[in-house]
């Protein structure tokens, strides 16, 4: 007969098991993703791959594991909110939603085309599974904190997800809106910052220097994570917390890297706002299914 011990040990193997499952399939899901990117930029001939590749992770974390909501009820009043303020990012958010059902694969190929419905930033109302019109930097936590209001107000158990940029929180609204945020205790209020440590022209610490990133949040009253932002492990755990902090919001730092996923682009400034050519597709696509493999992907 079993000893309990060896009952314990059995159950906590199996739960390791599935944990080390579930990470596998998401880390799967990021690299189907960056294939996207990499192919619906290469289409339109324009776009923003860096941003991109670094959110990939967090927001296929969000989707595929986190969030509570059904892409054949977008408009379900009690699914979770997630806003992209770093509209810019939009093709990880439409390739996110492409791969958790919101519509068909071929809509990513007519990204930034005119009439398309996936235009170069996201626009609330015409995409299935878009929360927020979001593109000019800065607004989009102010709309996450309405809408965590909101869900208080009524009484609603969603919560709401906002992903800003290192670079955007130059702008003075973040702060506003982090301000407003820490004095209504709306701890249905998750921010995910991108701390890829490059914008449009340059290095963050240049251009405006940001540390203490955590430092300063905390000064405004949020509960601060930090994690890896590339390690769905990570990641995984820090949203679990996030939602046992009480009467205060969270934000959770991503380190992360710019261009991440594809050699080349990694820590590559160029590659902000810049599509690849021909040549930088085909290796793109080539690096991604290698990972893909490696991952034990069919």
């Amino acid at each position: 007969m079993p000893t309990y011990s060896s009952l314990f040990t059995g159950a906590g193997l199996t739960l390791m098991a599935e944990n080390d499952e579930k990470i596998k399939t998401l880390k799967l899901k990021a690299v189907r993703v960056r294939q996207h990117i990499i192919e619906m930029l290469y289409r339109a001939k324009s776009g923003h791959p860096g941003g991109s590749l670094s959110a990939a992770d967090a927001i296929v974390a969000l989707y595929f594991s986190e969030m509570t909501h059904n892409p054949k009820k977008p408009c379900d009043p009690e699914r979770d909110r997630f806003v992209l303020s770093k509209g810019h990012a939009a093709p990880a958010l439409y390739a996110t939603l492409c791969e958790a059902g919101y519509f068909r694969t071929k809509e990513l190929h007519s990204l930034r085309q005119v009439d398309c419905m996936l235009q170069g930033h996201p626009v609330c109302g015409h995409i299935p599974g878009v929360e927020a019109s979001t593109g000019s930097l800065g607004q989009g936590l102010s709309m996450g904190v309405g809408m965590a209001l909101a869900g208080r107000l009524d009484k609603k158990p969603y919560r709401v997800y906002v992903l800003v940029g290192d670079g955007e929180t130059n702008e003075g609204q973040i702060w506003e809106a982090a301000a407003a945020a820490a004095h209504y205790r709306l701890d249905n209020l998750v921010v995910m910052l991108d701390r890829n440590y490059l914008q449009i022209d340059g290095a963050t610490e240049y251009v405006l220097r940001l540390e203490s990133v955590s430092e300063r949040w905390r000064s405004f009253g949020w509960e601060v994570l930090e994690v890896d932002g590339h390690d769905m492990g990570e990641i995984l755990d820090a949203l679990k917390k996030a939602r046992e902090i009480k009467n205060r919001p969270v934000i959770i730092i991503l380190e992360t890297v710019k261009g991440k996923g594809v050699s080349f682009m990694e820590n590559n400034v160029d590659f902000h706002g810049v599509p690849p050519n021909e040549m930088e597709y085909k290796l793109a696509l080539r690096e991604l299914e290698a990972q893909w493999k490696a991952l034990g992907g069919d």
